[in-house]
């Protein structure tokens, strides 16, 4: 359990004021986001390497940022991906002029919001390359390697790329020798014992006693198998038999390997399996350089383990030897730089042009979005426990809990908004995805957006309208997520709503009625998800799992749209 907080709420910031004041002289806050950069800034003309994902997971992100590895780390909440504007405001922050590389593990939310700020990036000329990790190879057949999941073997890869920035390397090597050595990077992990959220009074999953998980997730997920309690020796046959099957043909046998503590595990427990790990793989003809056990990238508490093994070539071990100084890792003596010498001065903000004000007709509608807003946010206050309930059966349990955060957060920005009602929805979007973070902040902050941006300002609002509005926006989220009716997502309640709110209002019915009908759709939608298997996020993996549990997305669009179906009914005028 996690001991030492506050307010849950607040507990990813307070780490992050935590940290910057413990070591400044390493790494300084990005004014307005939740990141840090090197102290005293980018380098002039010097590829940037900015990491992210999850807050949960130190010394990944923040504790690498430093000479030698990481330029910049961003972070969202616990086990959530940060939101695509705190990725824009913190890799901004980092540019130096040579182009920045944005790299994170492979999940979903992750993917979605990084790459929606690399569109900005690469819009405001900033050329921005991204490169996800897939080294953990439970999650994944060897023919599906691009769906693996990121886990600790993403600290080699941030490593040589950070070491390759450093060399002076181009922004095209940079991103190639990262995508060599993922391409050359396998990790299998055990848990013995689930993490719990600040806050949160049992684990995100149960690890049967006198059972161990292997398989496991970083983000509170669980294995994919169970097997009895076995001793060290017998547990680091299994580890490195998974991970050497994987062994490239054309691999040189010179391996940086990592033994990985999630958390909870001591050091003491590392270094009593590492010596029947070495022993193991250099039987199996493997050269160890400079191997490291410990805690490089953790899950909370989690009690487990992993082994990773990134296989060499003579480039990717110079840089994978290179020097680094950062708050959690120091590797040899890092020299200044004479290349890179002079910080680059980031250019200050422009404030964005204020939107119109709206015509009375849709000023009028904005009081009704706001309303909307207001019963979005407490169906979700209402019903988070239990969306964090079946989103940890397959998942990482944090559904719920990102939910309320993103529709907190939506409601306040609604309430401040003034204008029309694209002008409401648009501020409740926005809130959403930054606050929220993860897959369901990006879909839900396009969602409220697109539909506030097909209504606009000026126009009336009527019931034909909404219904076009809410599909034009669905379409947009479909082409956006690249999901599949089917998937077991969120999009298996929307169409069936969309569908149906479309055909109500074309038949006559007021939006009131036709909102309600369209809702019930929804629901039962939602509800059958429960024998799908999901094809993608973070459930994917655990599939099985997931069979005979609706999909929390689905589950809370249907609570979402019954209960502003419930507020519309009373509504005889939009504006």
């Amino acid at each position: 359990m996690t001991h030492v907080y506050n307010d849950p709420a607040d507990f990813r910031s307070e780490v992050l004021d935590g940290f910057a004041a413990a070591y400044p002289q390493y790494v300084q806050r990005v004014t307005g986001a939740s990141g840090f950069t090197r102290a005293g800034g980018p380098l002039e003309g010097k590829v940037s390497l900015l990491i992210g994902g999850g807050s949960g997971h130190y010394p990944s992100y923040s504790g690498v940022v430093g000479t030698g590895f990481a330029d910049a780390g961003v972070l969202g909440d616990i086990f959530a991906s940060p939101s695509a504007e705190q990725v824009y405001r913190v890799a901004k922050a980092a540019d130096g002029g040579a182009g920045v590389i944005l790299s994170f593990g492979n999940y979903a939310g992750d993917r979605l919001n990084f790459g929606l700020a690399r569109d900005r990036l690469i819009a405001e000329g900033i050329d921005t390359r991204i490169v996800f990790v897939t080294d953990d190879i439970a999650s994944a057949s060897v023919e599906e390697h691009e769906k693996r999941r990121g886990i600790a073997g993403t600290f080699t890869v941030y490593k040589i790329g950070g070491a390759a920035a450093e060399e002076g390397l181009s922004l095209d090597e940079v991103e190639r020798v990262m995508r060599a050595a993922n391409a050359a990077t396998f990790s299998f992990g055990v848990a013995f014992e689930g993490c719990t959220l600040p806050g949160a009074h049992k684990p995100l999953f149960v690890v049967e006693d006198g059972q161990m998980d292997f398989g496991l997730g970083i983000h509170g997920e669980p294995g994919i198998s169970s097997r009895p309690w076995m001793p060290a020796r017998e547990l680091a046959e299994e580890l490195v038999r998974t991970v050497v099957a994987e062994r490239p043909a054309d691999a040189s046998g010179r391996a940086a390997v990592l033994l990985n503590g999630l958390g909870a595990t001591k050091y003491e427990e590392l270094f009593a399996l590492w010596g029947n790990v070495s022993t193991l793989l250099q039987e199996a003809g493997v050269e160890l350089v400079m191997p490291e056990v410990g805690e490089l990238v953790t899950s909370l508490d989690m009690a487990g383990c992993s082994i990773s093994v990134t296989w060499l070539d003579d480039e990717l071990e110079r840089l994978w030897t290179a020097p680094a100084q950062t708050p959690a890792f120091r590797r040899g003596a890092v020299a200044e730089s004479s290349q890179f010498s002079r910080h680059h001065v980031v250019a200050a903000e422009v404030a964005p042009e204020a939107d119109e004000q709206g015509s009375e007709a849709s000023i009028a509608a904005g009081r009704v979005a706001r309303r909307a807003v207001a019963a979005l946010h407490a169906v979700v206050e209402t019903n988070k426990d239990y969306l964090g309930e079946i989103d940890a059966i397959a998942g990482d349990g944090d559904h719920g809990i990102g939910m309320s955060r993103g529709s907190t957060a939506a409601l306040a920005a609604a309430n401040d908004a003034d204008g029309g009602v694209h002008s409401v929805l648009g501020a409740a979007g926005a809130a959403f995805g930054d606050r929220a973070g993860g897959t369901s902040g990006v879909l839900w902050g396009m969602l409220l957006d697109g539909v506030g941006r097909a209504l606009g300002n000026t126009e009336a609002v009527t019931a034909t309208s909404v219904a076009a509005a809410v599909k034009h926006s669905a379409v947009d989220l479909q082409r956006f997520s690249k999901a599949s009716l089917g998937d077991k997502t969120m999009l298996d309640a929307l169409f069936p709503f969309v569908d149906s709110l479309v055909d109500e209002v074309a038949g006559g019915a007021p939006l009131g009625v036709a909102w309600e009908r369209a809702a019930s759709k929804a629901v039962t939608a939602a509800e059958a998800t429960a024998p799908l298997v999901p094809k993608i996020g973070r459930a994917r993996p655990l599939a099985e799992r997931s069979v005979g549990t609706p999909d929390p997305g689905a589950v809370s669009l249907g609570l979402i749209v019954t209960a502003i179906g419930q507020e519309l009914r009373e509504v005889t005028c939009l504006g």
